[in-house]
C-alpha cells in the first residue's frame, strides 16, 4: 500500500518518513542523452484486419467441427 504522511516537522526528533513505502530507482536501458528504443508491439486481434479476424474465425470453426466429426466416428 502506498500511502503519504502529510506531516511536516521542523523537529530532528520527530522521526516520520513522507514516502512509508521503498520505491525503487527506475532503470534505464538508454545511454544517457540518448532517446528511448521503440517499444515492441505486442500482437493483438484489434489489430488484425477485418478478413484476418474472419479468416482465423473460419479456421476455429473448422477445427471445432472437425473435432466434432471426429468424435462422432470413433
Amino acid at each position: 500500500m502506498l500511502h503519504y504522511y502529510k506531516i511536516v516537522s521542523t523537529d530532528p526528533s520527530v522521526n516520520c518518513q513522507l514516502m512509508p513505502t521503498h520505491v525503487h530507482p527506475q532503470h534505464h536501458h538508454h545511454p544517457p542523452g540518448q532517446g528511448h528504443p521503440p517499444a515492441a508491439v505486442s500482437p493483438s486481434i484489434l489489430r488484425m484486419s477485418i478478413l484476418e479476424r474472419l479468416a482465423v474465425a473460419a479456421a476455429l470453426i473448422a477445427l471445432l467441427w472437425g473435432a466434432v466429426v471426429w468424435a462422432m466416428m470413433g
